[in-house]
């Protein structure tokens, strides 16, 4: 998965331009120019590490003059104490792009870190583990790219990548079978329709309309074995709503072929990385 230049710099520049609104007032007066340092980022954690690159860059836009080498890859694990990376060269630019540059990988990391839990708790079984649409504004694409660094799948980017009937559409439109049937007539060959279900009857009326994909929202274990058994391959099920770390397994095992959490992105905790200055 490759990220955008373009995008990748437009987040960095609106980060550095909250952080920095004119002057850095500690450093430019602190220091003088062509004043040079050297420091580290060590991992505080047990992690994966995702967002290397989008760091190097944050010192490029800030001031550039400094020499990022990274001493793994996006999607490494990593240990409590390793030296993820090391850094050298002009003083202000790498205070100032500190704490943006941390932000930005932290966050990353985490989503990365969380992500790789789910996935081993569910091996074994077919479940992949997905994101969802509950990202922060204009960071979607970071963190669903976080989530696939730690072997994870993305969910649809937006509302233009595929239709999905929610709870929602359904009971403003009046059923599912009203609103699949109006929708199949409108949209294009290559949209596949999904359809949210609360129970095993609206499930039988998802198969009977022919949805390609169906989320089973809020459902018991025991419930999701029997959608497993009924659908019978003949579409893809989805569960979704109320999944941990704690419960992910015996979901898992139900047979369904999808699990999002939107967790991996709304609530992530950031994955501990500090940045240390050589004396």
């Amino acid at each position: 998965m490759q990220l955008l230049q373009s995008y990748i710099d437009s987040i960095i520049h609106t980060a550095l331009e909250e952080d920095i609104h004119y002057v850095d007032v500690t450093t430019d007066y602190l220091l003088p120019d062509g004043h040079t340092s050297s420091a580290y980022y060590v991992a505080k954690d047990d992690g994966i590490v995702c967002g290397l690159e989008i760091a190097e860059r944050v010192f490029a836009l800030v001031g550039g003059n400094v020499e990022f080498k990274a001493n793994v890859s996006d999607g490494a694990e990593v240990r409590k104490g390793d030296i993820i990376a090391t850094m050298e060269g002009d003083s202000k630019t790498l205070l100032k792009g500190e704490r943006t540059a941390l932000n930005l990988l932290q966050h990353m990391s985490g989503i990365a870190t969380a992500t790789n839990r789910c996935v081993k708790l569910v091996q074994g079984t077919n479940a992949k583990i997905t994101d969802t649409r509950k990202t922060l504004p204009g960071l979607r694409r970071l963190q669903k790219y976080a989530v696939t660094v730690g072997g994870g799948y993305n969910h649809r980017y937006n509302l233009s990548e595929g239709a999905m009937l929610k709870d929602n559409h359904i009971d403003v439109y009046g059923g599912i079978t009203p609103a699949v049937t109006a929708l199949r007539k409108k949209i294009g060959h290559m949209t596949k329709i999904e359809v949210e279900v609360r129970n095993l009857e609206e499930l039988q009326e998802a198969l009977a309309v022919g949805c390609e994909i169906i989320m089973l929202d809020n459902m018991s274990c025991e419930d999701m074995k029997k959608a497993v058994a009924i659908t019978a391959g003949k579409a893809l099920l989805e569960a979704s709503g109320n999944v941990t770390e704690k419960n992910i397994a015996e979901i898992a095992e139900t047979g369904v072929d999808i699990i999002s959490l939107g967790a991996l992105t709304h609530s992530v905790q950031c994955f501990d990385i500090s940045m240390k200055f050589n004396k």
